[in-house]
């Protein structure tokens, strides 16, 4: 896979955007729950003190404290670990956030396994089937650092919430400068006419180097990158499914209610193919090495070709 190490990891590069944007935008405000220095938003903080509210470890406070100042016409941003936000404070989002509309976005950090090292606790792997069901509530997932800034720039235009899952670690970069993103839009890294796979944020590397062995066995696959989650690109995904006839989903999530179960449901309904998803089979993940965490669950790049091998071969 040819693609260029990134420097940073997109939790870092949605915060610089964060921070550069403050001189643009002097209304939008950010609530942190004291690990600032994991989101990066301390950067915010120390150039902009007098808009940077350190809650402490709060997750609900936090969150109510945001929508109340939202309530009167800012826009604040919510950053943290997504195990917390999405767990801890759900309530809140549900019912001071999301029924109400408010402009309150979300930097959500150590999205799915990408938090290996730090385990279970810190592994944030039902955080999409949360906050996808909530109405009102967008859901973006950049996979590397252009993509993270312009998911920044997405959500702090789009009205109402928006949920931006951001990964721990720095992986690859895949985006171009002038790349345009869009609410409810994908990207098709590649193309190809034998299987459609899905992937985002960390499982579009994944996909990338599968299809990669998988045209050297003869399978050429389309990668599209969903990187809107919610609202999610049909007519892209539909175009591209009823040119290779075939589906594959690759999540670092539970598999159970995730973006898999809401395509399985589109496929079921309009176009029924050989498909199935790659998630984790109700089960929690562990500490380990990333790559070797992602093999043990069935995400890595073998794993997406051997399911895509076996997809292929029902059609």
């Amino acid at each position: 896979m040819n693609l260029k190490k990134a420097s940073m990891p997109t939790r870092k590069a949605f915060a610089l955007r964060m921070e550069e944007m403050g001189a643009l935008d002097k209304d939008f405000a950010v609530f942190e729950s004291d690990i600032g220095y994991s989101t990066y938003s301390y950067l915010f903080g120390e150039s902009y003190p007098e808009r940077y509210f350190n809650m402490g470890l709060a997750e609900g406070n936090t969150i109510s404290s945001a929508a109340g100042m939202a309530s009167c016409g800012r826009t604040v941003i919510v950053c943290g670990y997504g195990v917390f936000i999405t767990l801890r404070a759900v309530e809140a989002i549900r019912t001071y956030v999301c029924y109400p509309n408010l402009d309150v976005k979300f930097l959500s950090s150590h999205g799915g396994l990408t938090a290996a090292i730090d385990g279970v606790t810190h592994q944030a792997t039902e955080d999409i089937a949360y906050m996808t069901t909530l109405p009102n509530m967008k859901v973006l997932v950049p996979c590397d650092t252009l993509s993270a800034k312009g998911c920044f720039d997405l959500a702090l235009k789009t009205p109402g919430p928006v949920f931006v899952r951001l990964m721990r670690d720095p992986l690859y970069e895949v985006y171009n400068e002038g790349a345009e993103l869009t609410v409810g839009g994908s990207t098709f890294l590649r193309t190809g006419k034998d299987i459609t796979i899905v992937g985002y944020g960390d499982t579009v590397f994944q996909a990338l180097e599968a299809a990669e062995i998988l045209s050297a066995q003869g399978i050429e696959a389309e990668v599209m990158d969903a990187y809107s989650i919610k609202p999610f690109d049909r007519e892209g995904f539909f175009t591209s499914v009823k040119k290779t006839k075939s589906c594959l989903v690759v999540e670092n999530h539970q598999r159970r209610n995730g973006l898999g179960y809401e395509i399985a449901t589109l496929l079921l309904a309009e176009s029924p193919v050989p498909f199935d998803i790659l998630g984790l089979r109700d089960t929690f993940g562990e500490s380990g090495n990333y790559n070797l965490v992602m093999d043990k669950y069935g995400l890595s790049a073998a794993c997406v070709v051997e399911a895509a091998k076996r997809i292929t071969a029902k059609k």
